[in-house]
This record gives structure tokens, C-alpha cells and sequence, in this order.
């Protein structure tokens, strides 16, 4: 019998040990009212799945009365609560958190929460928070606290044991437009009542911090792969964010990171989630988009901006074009365009500057375009300012599979973007903690951002439910762009912007002018890497590390600098100024009014553009020069500048002379056999022509003493260089 007893001890202390070895978490139930699924009771939930908290969401389905921005609506939480509650009101250990979702992040998990409640020593504990709500009437009845803890009662988050809890709304019998947070707070403030109940605040966020009157207080910590919400003036790391009030841009700032969202050491942790694939899909199965092009005001590169849009890695046929064009300058353009490619698209639609149609009802017009149509399953909208240098750019977008979405955009050299990472109170630009390294890319993710603009994508689904209001663009006095992101952020719709590629820049449209036949070529402060996309030669890199250059005679060197596109520009822009030279001695154009050796030829200065030529030299010929020429350095300074013209009725050649500069450059601008014959370079002393010039391609030849040199007639056609004296 002995052995039998021995069991008994035996099965106690197995007992004891499986109780001791529960996790503390399986008596924690979650409780939450959501209406719907919005995005972001979707964020909530991510959170909480994140430390595997047990959630049930009451009132799915249900109408929410009241208008969300306000507290009006809260009566239908503490009804569904109530009723919940019904089957755990005995339940002496369960632990019950009951919280707002749609304004709501999990900071920690379970145990960490379990661990705070408990050592607050009251059954159930409520939120606080600085401001009182809804009856600044009731402030004098609240109890004093002591350390500079929060004094008010917030009702969008509180734990309790569910015995407790159930007496709490026990008393519960107003409509579900009352105010949750006056009823709690008329029994929190009953002191029979609140000691009945064990009733505390969370006076130091310990376990909940409410952001509205706090934003000051909230920072992020980032530590180890880790990342919480610290309250400064308390020094704690509160277990729930809650965004309440006037603070859900704040919270969706916070969201970004908590929980563990993004870090340091692990950069985004959930940027692949829930991706909408299109490996695999063929052509036809490709979802069918909308792409809305606006053209509001006079935009440099509009040219390159069709080029790049047909660049696009997305089959045509799957693409429909809505096109608002304002201005007038560009209605040549934009009309050559469709006539050369617009049959490509499954369907065009063009409104021109002479329908005079406003910005913002433009805008509503292509968005309600893809509203109307359920074949329509995303709305891509891009400004002629956007260069989108991605080809791939639009299925980058679909993949990331969110209702809206913008790829970062930045102007070149400065941190002006696509996107604000804040508001100010008066709900213009603010900069976010983050900007500044989201913009140049130390912090890489996808982000849930206040503001966006100039491109964006946007599901169709989303335009026919949430987004369904016709009218996106209107909002008070805002301007177009203000105003569809405020009404979007009054739908509860998150937008996110994405930096995880280079997608291309924005251009800049300070001083752009229209006043030229070819006004682009002016282009080369504002927009320098545009500038440099449609006007330098795509060989001139491999020339600079010396791959592409070559010396036809002795220190002479010639390489590619210019496109078709800058030659026949430049041509055009002298023939449309007109102006020439009559190629005599007399020359009112030159200091002294003498010129040794004429041509017929157009300076730059005349056409205004010596600035910009002083700025092409030193940006792409003085590294040239300083590579071609070691241990000299040039500011590439010149006095001459200038397109000559040879033609063999007018001026077919060129007298033997030295140049009046350190180094020459000419750059011929139009093709020998093709446009003319003859012509080319003799150098004397080398005895050496250059007699078939390259269009595009620089000869590059010291001026004085030891190259004198001649230009060989032009025996037919119109022969055009351009010819800078540098360093004279």
C-alpha cells in the first residue's frame, strides 16, 4: 500500500506544476468593437497576431451610429461589451483588455500586460490622459494625483478581471449615440462605486498611452532589433498606442515601426506581406489600368515624359489613357503623341485646353472613369512632372497590393518629395521624425503617411467602396492635391508611400521658360539629370573612362557628347533666331568690334544661352579635358561661344588661324553625307584632316601655337558646328 499513497502527494505536486507552467496569457481575452473591416482594425489585428493575443472583435456588421470623428456612437461599445460579457461575468481569473481597434497598435505582448495590470493592485484599470472629455464640468469631482500622472479617465482602453468588468456596465441602459466615455467616467467618479469595483487609472502610461495631449511626451525607442513608444516624462513603455481624438496621423507614424515593424538591424520586417504576385501572368490575364496623365501648367521634357511612359514594362493593351492637358503650349505634343501611339492603348480619352476644364474636376473625371467601369481594376495617376526613369515602376506598385499607393518621388539634390510624413494644425506640411531618411533612403520601407501627390495608384475596388464619393478633389479651400488626401484620410483609407526602389524624380518647374522654339535646352540647372537624359550622348560615360575616345591626330581628341535630339535642337533654335552673322571682319558683337578670322555664325549669348553653355562645358567637358590633358585644370571660361554655318554659296570654308583659346572644342552637329559633303579640320603642321566628323562627337584640340589648323570647304549642303574657345 505504501507505493499507493506515495501517488496521491504525487499527483498534487503534477497538478501544481502544470498550473505553475500555464502561460499567464490563457487567461487574457482581448475584446474589441468593429463595424467593419477597415484598414486600420487590419493594423490592430496585425499587431495583436504579433504577440499572439486571443481577439474577438463584437458589432461586426452592425451600422455605427454617430459621425466617427467624434465621440457620439461610443453607447454601441458598452452594450456589445455588456453582452459579451454575459458568459464570463463568473470567471474569477479571466483577464479581460477592451479596447478601441481602428486607432489602436500593440506595443508588448501578454505577459508584459498581465504583469503591469497586476502590479497596479486594482481589478480593473482605465486608460488616462491629460485632457477631460466629454464634460469639463465634471474636473473639480476627480480625485487629485499625486507625481504629475495623468488625472482623466480615457475609455478607449482598460483591463479588469471579468467579474469586475460585468459590474461594471452592469448599469448600463442609454442608446448606443451616448457616450461611453461619460458613462465610465460617472461611475469612476461615484467613490462608492470606484471602490466597489477597484476601479484605478493608469495615471504614468504604464500600460496604455493616449496620444491626444501627449505627442510630445511619445517617442520611439529603437534598441537591439526592438523597437517601443516611450513616454519621456514618465520614462515608460506603455503596452497600447492608442490615437485617439485628433492624433491618428501620429499613431499611423508610430505604426510604422511598432510592433517590431521596422528596425535598424532588420530593416522592414513586413513589406512582403500579403503581396499581390504577377510572376506567371500572362499579357491578357494582366489586371486592366487606368493611367491618368495631368498636364497642369508648362512642363519641361513633356517629350521624354511619353517616351518613358511608353518605356513602361506593362503591355499597352491592357492600359487605357485619360489624358487633361491645360496647356496650351503642349497641345502639339500631346497630339502627336496619341497620333503616333495612341492606337497601342485599349482606349483613349483626351481632354484639351480648350475645354477648359479645372484642375481638381479633371482629376475627379479620371478617377470616376475607373469608378464607373468594374473592368477598371487600378487608377494610375501621374503628372507630366513625374519622370518615371522604372519601367517597371507600375507593377512594382500592383504587387505591393495596397488601396493607395505612391512610389517616392524627389526633386534632384534636394529633400522636396512626393510625400509629407506629417501635418501641421493646420493641416499643411510638417516634417516627420523619419523624412529626412525615408527620403534619402537610410530608412527603406513601405510607410503610412498623411500626405501624398503627383503619382499614385489606386484599386478600383477601393474607388467603388470607401473611395466612392465622386468628388475626391474638393475639400474647403484646399488645393486639389490637399483635398484628396483629406477626404481619403476622412474615409479611414491608409495611404502608403514606397521607397524600396528607385522609381524616378520629380521635375522642377520654377522658372521654366516658354518663350524659346526648343525651351528644354535651358533646362540644365533645374532639371540636370532630364537635361542630361535627353541631350548627352548615352556613350559619353564610356568616353570619360576612356573606352570611347579617340585621337585621329596628334592631340587631338574626339569622343560622343551630344544626342540627335541636342544637335538638331540647337540648329533649330539658331535657324529660328535667325540672326547670322554677314562673316566679315567688322563684328559690333566681339570687345574691339574686330574679328580676325569670320563666320557666319549666332552666339550663344545672343540666343541668352551662354549661361547655360558655361554650364554644360564645365559639367561634361572639364572632366574630359582634365582626363584627355593630365595636370590641367580648367573652369572652362570662355569669351566665344557660337554655332557656325558653312555653306558653299555663302561661306564654304575656313582661312588657316590659331584659335584664340587654351583648348577648342567643336562639335558637329549634323551628318557629313547626309546633310552636306566636304568639309572637316586640317591641322597644318600635322599635315592630319578630320575630314568625316561624327554628329554629336567633340573634337577636342589645344587653340594656340601648336595647332593651327583650317576648315576644308563645305562643297554641298548646309554643314552646322558648334565651337567654344575655353581658357582664352
Amino acid at each position: 500500500m505504501r507505493p499507493l499513497l506515495l501517488l496521491a502527494p504525487l499527483g498534487w505536486l503534477l497538478l501544481a506544476k502544470a498550473k505553475e507552467d500555464a502561460k499567464p496569457e490563457d487567461n487574457l481575452l482581448v475584446l474589441t468593437v468593429a463595424t467593419k473591416e477597415t484598414e486600420g482594425f487590419r493594423r490592430f489585428k496585425r499587431s495583436a497576431q504579433f504577440f499572439n493575443y486571443k481577439i474577438q472583435a463584437l458589432g461586426l456588421g452592425e451600422d455605427w451610429p454617430g459621425e466617427k470623428e467624434t465621440s457620439a456612437g461610443g453607447g454601441l461599445k458598452v452594450r456589445l461589451l455588456k453582452k459579451a460579457l454575459e458568459k464570463h461575468a463568473d470567471k474569477e481569473n479571466l483577464v479581460i483588455l477592451f479596447t478601441d481597434s481602428y486607432d489602436v497598435v500593440f506595443a508588448s505582448g501578454p505577459r508584459e500586460l498581465l504583469k503591469k495590470f497586476r502590479q497596479a493592485r486594482s481589478q480593473v484599470v482605465f486608460s488616462a490622459q491629460e485632457l477631460i472629455y466629454p464634460d469639463r464640468r465634471l474636473e473639480a469631482k476627480y480625485p487629485m494625483v499625486s507625481d504629475d500622472g495623468k488625472r482623466f479617465l480615457g475609455s478607449g482602453g482598460f483591463i479588469g478581471y471579468a467579474p469586475n468588468l460585468s459590474k461594471l456596465v452592469a448599469e448600463w441602459e442609454g442608446q448606443d449615440s451616448d457616450s461611453d466615455q461619460l458613462f465610465y467616467t460617472k461611475i469612476f467618479l461615484d467613490p462608492a462605486k470606484r471602490e466597489q469595483i477597484n476601479i484605478t487609472l493608469d495615471h504614468r502610461c504604464r500600460i496604455f498611452q493616449n496620444l491626444d495631449g501627449a505627442l510630445d511626451e511619445v517617442v520611439l525607442k529603437f534598441e537591439m532589433g526592438h523597437v517601443r513608444a516611450r513616454n519621456l516624462v514618465y520614462d515608460t513603455l506603455p503596452v497600447l498606442i492608442h490615437g485617439n481624438g485628433p492624433t491618428k496621423l501620429q499613431l499611423n507614424y508610430l505604426g510604422n515601426y511598432i510592433p517590431r515593424f521596422w528596425t535598424f538591424e532588420t530593416g522592414c520586417v513586413v513589406c512582403d506581406e500579403g503581396l499581390r504576385s504577377l510572376k506567371g501572368i500572362g499579357d491578357e490575364a494582366l489586371p486592366v489600368v487606368l493611367v491618368g496623365v495631368f498636364i497642369e501648367q508648362p512642363t519641361p521634357f513633356l517629350s521624354l515624359f511619353f517616351q518613358r511612359l511608353l518605356r513602361l514594362h506593362y503591355p499597352r493593351r491592357r492600359m487605357r489613357l485619360f489624358i487633361h492637358n491645360h496647356e496650351k503650349h503642349h497641345k502639339t505634343q500631346v497630339e502627336q503623341f496619341l497620333a503616333e501611339h495612341g492606337s497601342e492603348y485599349q482606349s483613349v480619352k483626351l481632354v484639351g485646353p480648350e475645354v477648359r476644364v479645372a484642375n481638381a474636376d479633371a482629376r475627379n473625371m479620371g478617377a470616376d472613369l475607373c469608378r464607373q467601369d468594374r473592368s477598371c481594376t487600378y487608377y494610375f495617376s501621374v503628372d507630366a512632372a513625374v519622370a518615371l526613369t522604372e519601367p517597371k515602376i507600375l507593377r512594382l506598385l500592383i504587387e505591393q497590393n495596397k488601396n493607395v499607393i505612391a512610389p517616392l518621388m524627389t526633386r534632384h539634390g534636394r529633400l522636396w518629395s512626393n510625400f509629407w510624413g506629417a501635418l501641421s494644425a493646420d493641416g499643411y506640411y510638417a516634417r516627420s521624425e523619419d523624412y529626412v531618411d525615408i527620403v534619402q533612403g537610410r530608412r527603406v520601407g513601405v510607410w503610412n503617411v498623411p500626405y501624398i501627390s503627383n503619382i499614385y495608384l489606386i484599386k478600383g475596388s477601393a474607388l467603388r467602396a470607401e473611395l466612392q464619393q465622386t468628388d475626391l478633389f474638393h475639400h474647403s479651400k484646399l488645393d486639389p492635391d490637399m483635398a484628396f488626401c483629406a477626404n481619403i484620410r476622412q474615409q479611414d483609407v491608409f495611404m502608403f508611400l514606397t521607397n524600396r526602389h528607385t522609381f524616378g524624380h520629380l521635375l522642377s518647374l520654377d522658372n521654366y521658360q516658354t518663350t524659346h522654339l526648343h525651351n528644354d535646352l535651358w533646362e540644365v540647372f533645374n532639371n540636370p539629370e532630364d537635361w542630361k537624359e535627353k541631350y548627352i550622348h548615352k556613350n559619353y560615360t564610356k568616353a570619360l573612362a576612356g573606352k570611347l575616345v579617340e585621337m585621329p591626330c596628334p592631340d587631338v581628341y574626339w569622343f560622343p557628347i551630344f544626342t540627335e535630339t541636342a544637335c538638331d535642337e540647337l540648329v533649330e533654335e539658331m535657324e529660328h533666331y535667325g540672326q547670322w552673322s554677314l562673316g566679315d571682319n567688322k563684328d559690333s558683337r566681339i570687345q574691339g568690334g574686330y574679328e580676325n578670322v569670320p563666320t557666319i555664325d549666332i552666339h550663344m549669348n545672343q540666343i541668352s544661352f551662354e549661361r547655360e553653355w558655361h554650364k554644360f562645358l564645365v559639367e561634361y567637358i572639364a572632366p574630359m579635358t582634365e582626363k584627355l590633358y593630365p595636370g590641367y585644370y580648367t573652369r572652362a571660361q570662355f569669351d566665344l561661344a557660337f554655332v557656325v554655318r558653312y555653306k558653299p554659296d555663302e561661306q564654304p570654308s575656313l582661312v588657316p588661324h590659331h584659335d584664340a583659346s587654351t583648348f577648342t572644342i567643336n562639335i558637329a552637329l549634323n551628318r557629313v553625307g547626309v546633310d552636306y559633303e566636304g568639309g572637316g579640320c586640317r591641322f597644318l603642321r600635322y599635315n592630319c584632316s578630320v575630314r568625316a566628323p561624327r554628329k554629336g562627337w567633340a573634337l577636342m584640340h589645344p587653340g594656340r601655337l601648336t595647332h593651327y589648323h583650317e576648315g576644308l570647304p563645305t562643297t554641298k549642303g548646309t554643314r552646322y558646328i558648334s565651337v567654344s574657345f575655353v581658357d582664352p
